[in-house]
């Protein structure tokens, strides 16, 4: 048996034990009493998500949240964002902001939302929309459509021999496909499966503008990385050297494709399209380098995101989507120096002085 001090000791022990466990499991808030949020980003190699850190870094200090950055060491470097998730769990974090790099880290959510802790996605919605408590993001697919809209009124009736640059050919995420498949359908070609890229008719007519026929050279994969623009460039020119439009799934990978071209003596006769609007790209279109942009804004969606586990931890209403969206949508803007009738625009000097705010 034991003696009566044994047991007021075990007790003693017991309550504190009891009292440091509720401390670290109810905590959303560090030492400081700020509200712990966590932004992991796909990588800081792309200009875009490190503006997005900007904001998000801007927004926290304004807010007097505690912000915590993580970022996958390249596009698709899902076990680094998981790794994060686990420990903005173990934190006691009120919020995840993310851009998912995969659907590999969808359970690494489903847990992160079990312990309690309110995720973003921003950027890039996860398939499905429901693992994340809501996305803030561009309309992938509309800023597509526009790109696409554009060039059909660019070629005005002339033959289409197209590059598809996409984001990755190992893994489906949705930015990914909703941009492919966007593009196609404002210029005007029938997709097939709409989240999937690639079987699509590879030759018939397109409808857009005037109309004309196209052939589809094939889809390339870059990585969304200037290097992965450039070699997926050279191995569609491999295939047909008469490609005359170029679409890419980022600026990065569109700024490789001209590199290609150059290299090739083709850059001149090629609408290159693209989708960011970031300062560099704009410069871009100043340029006639990419002849069409769609611009998306990521400094609003880390300002949003901050904004809204602030708003939810000092007892606030959760954010809701836009009206007929499964995400709440930050908005696009064509950015062009060679406006096409019927398809809204602006020019890249008006684009430089908004670009990813």
């Amino acid at each position: 048996m034991k003696s009566k001090f044994s047991r007021s000791v075990a007790a003693a022990t017991a309550i504190t034990t009891m009292a440091l466990g509720l401390a670290a499991c109810g905590s959303s808030s560090g030492a400081d009493g700020k509200v712990g949020v966590s932004l992991i980003v796909k990588t800081t190699s792309n200009p875009y998500f490190v503006a997005m850190e900007n904001g998000a870094k801007k927004a926290a200090k304004a807010d007097g949240v505690k912000l915590t950055i993580a970022a996958g060491k390249a596009d698709g470097d899902e076990d680094t964002q998981i790794q994060a998730i686990e420990n903005a769990i173990s934190r006691g974090d009120k919020g995840i902001l993310i851009t998912p790099n995969g659907p590999g880290v969808v359970d690494a959510i489903g847990k992160a939302r079990d312990a309690g802790i309110y995720v973003i996605a921003l950027d890039t919605p996860p398939d499905p929309a429901s693992s994340v408590d809501i996305t803030f993001a561009t309309d992938n697919f509309a800023a597509g459509k526009l790109i696409g809209q554009w060039t059909a009124g660019q070629l005005n009736g002339k033959k289409a021999t197209i590059a598809m640059l996409d984001l990755f050919d190992d893994k489906v995420v949705s930015v990914d496909y909703n941009r492919d498949q966007g593009f196609l359908t404002g210029l005007g070609v029938d997709t097939a499966n709409a989240k999937k890229n690639g079987d699509e008719a590879k030759s018939g007519a397109y409808t857009g503008g005037t109309g004309g026929d196209y052939t589809i050279v094939g889809n390339a994969a870059t990585q969304g990385a200037e290097d992965g623009g450039r070699t997926a460039m050279e191995t569609l020119l491999s295939k047909n050297s008469n490609i005359n439009v170029v679409y890419t799934i980022n600026e990065p990978a569109a700024y490789g494709a001209y590199q290609a071209l150059k290299a090739a003596g083709k850059e001149k006769d090629v609408l290159i399209v693209s989708i960011d609007g970031g300062c560099a790209g704009v410069k871009q279109v100043g340029q006639g380098i990419i002849g069409a942009t769609s611009q998306q804004y990521p400094i609003r969606m880390a300002d949003l995101g901050v904004k809204a586990i602030k708003k939810l931890a000092d007892g606030g209403k959760k954010p809701s989507t836009s009206s007929g969206l499964d995400f709440f949508n930050t908005g696009t803007q064509l950015v062009t120096d060679k406006p096409v009738d019927g398809v809204k625009s602006i020019t890249s000097t008006a684009g430089s002085k908004v670009c990813w705010g």
